[in-house]
């Protein structure tokens, strides 16, 4: 890939992973859109590493108390730090187990633009109607085990294209209660064992691919998708107190509606 390649795909990836609007949809979606080539299973690692840098980051502060307290947890002595951590891991089993089950079904067939338009569309009325009725009176250290496994649960969704992890644990993450900030910053912290676990996943494929690596394209890619994915993150949560999720379900709409025009 050129360097001109190589901004835009780390760009979508670092601006994408984070917003309601499905990463892995306009990673597929750009290629097809420009006639690029595949960007091959090296750069999805280096792209995602960026973004789990970014959101690790991010949220240090938080993670490591959440460290500490659930190792604290295992002498029986339960934090809200500690409930919290646990819960992030609780919700995080039902992806790995389905991303394991269904690997070869998600990297086939249900990677085709009208699978995505339709995923598009019917997750952003989704997350519509999740923020229009949600309680909102809630923050993440009152989710319960109950709470993290629908979470978890529906997170397997976004192992479908179009579907976006972000969105569809937002989504959930409203339904129960949860206001706008604690859904996302839940969804964020889930967001770190899940990308590391596809990450292990793409590597071993990765390992057993033979192709030649360009490891400057790799280091700069993961760079930007890291710088990118950091901004998205600060200001998603600082304006969706302001905008809620209204902008994203337009933007879903008519993503949706383009690719059903393009490629029906």
């Amino acid at each position: 890939m050129d360097f001109f390649q190589t901004l835009i795909l780390a760009l979508v990836q670092g601006v994408t992973e984070f917003l309601p609007i499905s990463s892995s949809a306009h990673l597929i979606l750009v290629p097809a859109l420009t006639g690029w080539e595949d960007q091959g299973l090296a750069f999805d690692v280096a792209v995602h590493g960026g973004t789990l840098l970014a959101v690790i980051l991010y949220f240090r502060v938080q993670l490591a108390h959440m460290a500490v307290a659930g190792a604290g947890s295992l002498a029986g002595r339960w934090t809200p730090d500690a409930k919290l951590a646990w819960a992030v891991v609780l919700a995080t089993l039902p992806v790995v187990v389905a991303g394991l089950l269904f690997k070869d079904l998600v990297e086939g067939p249900l990677r085709g633009p009208l699978v995505i338009a339709t995923t598009t569309i019917t997750f952003g009325l989704l997350l519509w109607w999740a923020d229009a009725s949600g309680r909102r009176n809630r923050d993440e250290y009152s989710v319960s085990w109950r709470d993290a496994l629908l979470v978890g649960l529906a997170q397997v969704l976004a192992l479908i294209p179009g579907t976006s992890r972000a969105g569809i644990t937002i989504t959930a993450a409203l339904l129960l209660g949860l206001n706008r900030e604690a859904a996302a910053r839940f969804s964020f912290l889930l967001s770190i064992p899940t990308l590391f676990a596809s990450g292990v996943l793409v590597t071993r494929d990765l390992l057993e691919d033979s192709a030649s690596v360009d490891w400057g394209v790799l280091l700069l890619g993961a760079a930007i998708a890291a710088v990118s994915a950091y901004l998205g993150i600060h200001f998603f949560i600082r304006l969706l107190a302001r905008t809620g999720m209204l902008p994203y379900v337009i933007y879903r709409l008519l993503l949706g509606t383009v690719l059903f025009v393009l490629f029906w």
